[in-house]
């Protein structure tokens, strides 16, 4: 309905807006101080990374609503990647947020989602540029997997904070006697990470074939 595709141009202006803002910030603090901007990258943009990722759950109740024919299992797998990463990895050790890893980890993120949002923007309005809409179904697929690397390797730059200061270590007391060793967590995560990759890499080829397809191009087109 015309009241849910205005909703839905709203909802992809405003993380259009948000994921831009962070995108050009991030190049102006680089063209500016140089390598000097990458550590303090999350003091500088981290709060509005933290509410553009909040607000992309709504990502998952438009498909289950309808109103977004996207697939649901891969979307949740990519948001859920972004928020444990984020919120409880990065998030919880202010040692990790100064790293150089942060900064690529953002600079991936927000050059996906600017295109993919700018793409869904003027797809509501029934427009299609094959320059754009080539760019938002081929891009993704080499940057998905150096994103992925660059989340595993922010995990693993965390579990020496996390072994030594115990967050969310949690020991249950008698008579459960039952303990869970958080480090142990993200090293299984690791795993589930990589698994996931090849799952959502799978369907980004099935999406790019489906909207790439020479007689979806040649319908675009005219």
């Amino acid at each position: 309905s015309f009241t849910m595709n205005t909703y839905l141009f709203v909802y992809d202006l405003m993380q259009f807006c948000g994921h831009s803002w962070i995108f050009t910030n991030m190049i102006i603090r680089f063209m500016s101080f140089g390598k000097d901007s990458l550590a303090d990258t999350f003091y500088s943009i981290g709060l509005v990374m933290r509410l553009c990722q909040l607000l992309s759950i709504l990502e998952i109740l438009h498909i289950l609503t309808g109103i977004d024919k996207s697939r649901l299992f891969p979307r949740i797998l990519q948001i859920a990647e972004r928020i444990i990463v984020l919120f409880v990895v990065i998030n919880s050790q202010e040692e990790v947020q100064g790293k150089y890893v942060v900064c690529v980890l953002f600079f991936l993120w927000n050059l996906l989602d600017v295109v993919r949002y700018t793409y869904n923007m003027l797809a509501r309005m029934g427009i299609y540029y094959l320059p754009l809409t080539w760019l938002n179904f081929s891009l993704c697929i080499p940057l998905y997997p150096l994103s992925v690397l660059a989340k595993a390797f922010a995990i693993c730059v965390s579990l020496p904070y996390f072994e030594s200061f115990g967050t969310y270590s949690i020991k249950l007391p008698f008579p459960f006697a039952f303990s869970i060793y958080f480090p142990y967590v993200l090293k299984m995560y690791l795993l589930v990470l990589f698994i996931g990759m090849c799952f959502i890499i799978q369907n980004l080829f099935s999406e790019r074939k489906a909207h790439l397809g020479t007689g979806n191009i040649k319908k675009k087109r005219s």
